[in-house]
């Protein structure tokens, strides 16, 4: 139990260092949001399809699904399916498009990035 104790420990350390380094060199809030938008909400995503027949959409309110049953979903949704929605590294809210401009057989998901009036430095899982 002591030794489980010691790895998460040194685990939890090495991840804040790795993440301060980053910081220090720049980069390590793209790299969040890159594996955020292409791998933090593709299982609850997922599971929401496989209840409710496809991914949410705008009028079923976009991710906020995942947390709020749509009314339109009324005896499929089986959420909630994530317990919040995060902000992006830059304090701004994930977008979210379905179906996608750049996935048209499934969905766009991307942050605005650190400057959110351009698209040129967006993060998506594209």
């Amino acid at each position: 139990m002591e030794m489980l104790i010691v790895i998460a420990l040194i685990a939890i350390i090495g991840t804040l260092t790795i993440t301060q380094i980053g910081k220090m060199f720049g980069g390590a809030e793209e790299d969040v949001a890159q594996q955020f938008v292409n791998n933090a909400l593709k299982a609850p995503l997922l599971k929401y399809r496989i209840d409710c027949g496809s991914y949410p959409t705008s009028a079923d309110g976009g991710l906020v699904a995942l947390l709020n049953q749509p009314s339109s979903k009324q005896g499929k949704w089986k959420g909630p399916y994530i317990e919040k929605l995060p902000d992006d590294p830059w304090g701004n809210p994930y977008q979210y498009k379905y179906p996608g401009s750049r996935n048209p057989d499934g969905y766009d998901l991307w942050s605005t990035g650190p400057d959110p009036q351009s698209e040129d430095d967006n993060i998506g899982n594209w």
